[in-house]
């Protein structure tokens, strides 16, 4: 009976040490994993979304050094090559403003030129990382197409311009334009509004598409195409810059036919970058508003002529930029290189008779649409 008893005991012990071992295991593993995550949440909430979501493209681009920006190239005043081979206008600078809020110089840009019918696939396939492309923020882009818009950096319609030796006037409306020939870009808003106001205004046209407006403008200047229509600016940089010596062509007046809200275009889900995106715009926006300029901006942390959303914004105490993954002087940078949303716009639209001043395009305190949201 004693051997009997002391061989159960030694198996009671025996099964008690399994079942500790087996829970000790259980113990192990769950511990590493929760200590795994714990550190994880520790060190950086970005690595929990990193392995959650994959890598933001803000991440991407500051390894690469590089920001790929697609543009049109073709767009006089926003976006062409200049005489030495640079590329110049008011998107090709945004273009700039965020290379320098993500990368700290202006000049890492990589700019790509597109056409309309491409710059939506070379945003999905990665070729580039945003369009600064005169696109139109529509309902079908937001969501159909996959794109995210951001700031608008230019709120303007489309018109229409013919030439005054074709008749053509400063009453011109579209209900005159029965038989005509109209040209425009492929892949644009604009084949359907043109083609929904001939239907409202009942009249008949031809309409011609092209994959390039300068070729649309050729076909214009050799009177292949009675009218051309895009957006308004697009208009006024053409007969500034190309329309010929004893013609003249013909913007139609009044209101635009569509609204064309333009500015910064990127793919969807990713916060992270498009917070990077929007708050540079929207840096260069406030920064007019508080009379920073590209002269001052790297005197305003510790000047008290200036507020506290300046000096925040600029860098200084309360700064919110490390938090989104830039350095806290990002949009200093911004400003120093590139400019303000005025310095911006004066450089490049002015020159072609395209001025803020009673346009949607003045700030909001001046009766416009422009407008930031606070940095605070």
């Amino acid at each position: 009976m004693i051997k009997k008893s002391k061989i159960l005991q030694l198996l009671a012990v025996l099964f008690a040490f399994t079942l500790i071992s087996a829970a000790c295991g259980d113990d192990d593993d769950s511990s590493s994993s929760a200590s795994s995550e714990t550190s994880a949440s520790e060190e950086s909430t970005d690595e929990v979304t990193l392995t959650q979501d994959g890598e933001s493209l803000l991440d991407t681009v500051q390894a690469r050094g590089t920001l790929n920006c697609g543009v049109s190239g073709a767009a006089v005043a926003f976006s062409t090559l200049d005489p030495s081979g640079e590329m110049v206008g008011f998107d090709a600078d945004f273009c700039r403003v965020v290379a320098a809020a993500v990368l700290g110089d202006a000049s890492a840009v990589n700019f790509v030129s597109l056409t309309a019918a491409e710059r939506f696939t070379a945003v999905q396939s990665g070729d580039v990382d945003v369009l600064m492309r005169n696109t139109t923020w529509t309902q079908s882009r937001d969501t159909d197409v996959g794109m995210d818009f951001g700031p608008t950096t230019y709120y303007d319609g489309q018109q229409l311009m013919g030439k005054a030796a074709d008749g053509f006037s400063g009453s011109s409306t579209v209900a005159d334009l029965e038989g005509a020939t109209i040209c425009t870009n492929a892949g644009t808003t604009t084949e359907k509004n043109i083609g929904d106001a001939a239907e409202a205004a009942g009249v008949t046209i031809n309409l011609q598409t092209y994959e390039d407006f300068d070729i649309v403008t050729d076909n214009f200047i050799s009177g292949a195409c009675d009218i051309i229509t895009t957006d308004g600016s697009g208009l006024v940089g053409r007969k500034a810059q190309q329309q010929p010596e004893g013609e003249e062509w013909v913007i139609f007046p009044g209101a635009p036919i569509s609204k064309e809200p333009l500015g910064p275009t990127y793919g969807q889900n990713d916060s992270k970058w498009a917070d990077a995106i929007n708050w540079s715009v929207y840096a260069t926006i406030i920064a007019s508003e508080k009379g920073i300029t590209s002269g001052n901006a790297a005197g305003v942390v510790g000047n008290d002529a200036f507020d506290a959303e300046s000096q925040r914004l600029m860098g200084g105490e309360g700064e919110l930029q490390s938090l989104m993954g830039l350095a806290a002087d990002a949009f200093q940078q911004v400003i120093t290189q590139v400019g303000n949303y005025d310095e911006i716009y004066a450089r490049n639209l002015n020159p072609v008779g395209l001025t803020r001043a009673g346009s949607s395009n003045a700030g909001w305190e001046d009766g416009g649409l422009i407008y930031a949201p606070p940095a605070r």
